[in-house]
């Protein structure tokens, strides 16, 4: 058993001074609290909504693409080197689009656990990486793919408009004849 800790009876002001140095540098943490709720709440609501985004309409996006846009491009194009090119690039986005989501899903589960304000094992390189990947690939599509796909089906009215109402439909919420 340790011999009980000396009492310092010549100066026994001292303790509270340093329980006061204690308590201040309590007091100064707490004092940081308000700075740090607000990108604490901030974070919790980016991670709601890109919950919500990625699953409502960056998958449904892709799907999208791969079921209406990729085969419509693919069937109005010319037999030859710019079919070749045009499902080149279409199996290139695919492949991306594979990519993509599964690096969201390997960040699905931290960004849950921060949108309930809870401790997360976010892989943040990961999330750089997701970012910059769909940064590359939205640039691709939108410099090379998409003006493609427009000369492609601009040779004839009649594909853009069934690409366009074939879109339109499947955003249509069907109707209850009944009410």
């Amino acid at each position: 058993m340790s011999a009980p800790s000396a009492v310092d009876t010549q100066t026994p002001l001292n303790i509270f001074n340093e329980c006061h140095v204690g308590i201040v540098r309590r007091l100064k943490a707490l004092d940081e609290l308000p700075a740090l709720l607000e990108p604490a709440a901030r974070a919790r609501e980016i991670a709601e909504r890109s919950l919500e985004f990625f699953r409502e309409a960056i998958f449904e996006h892709h799907l999208e693409e791969e079921r209406e846009l990729f085969p419509a491009v693919m069937a109005s194009a010319e037999p030859g080197a710019e079919l070749a090119r045009v499902k080149g690039m279409a199996a290139r986005l695919t492949e991306e689009h594979r990519s993509i989501e599964r690096l969201w899903k390997s960040l699905e589960r931290g960004l849950k656990q921060v949108a309930k304000g809870q401790a997360a094992s976010l892989d943040v390189d990961d999330l750089h990486h997701l970012v910059a990947e769909y940064q590359r690939h939205a640039s691709f599509e939108e410099t090379e793919f998409l003006p493609l796909a427009q000369d492609i089906l601009g040779r004839n009215s009649n594909h853009l408009a069934a690409l366009g109402l074939s879109l339109h439909m499947r955003h249509v919420k069907p109707v209850n004849a009944y009410i």
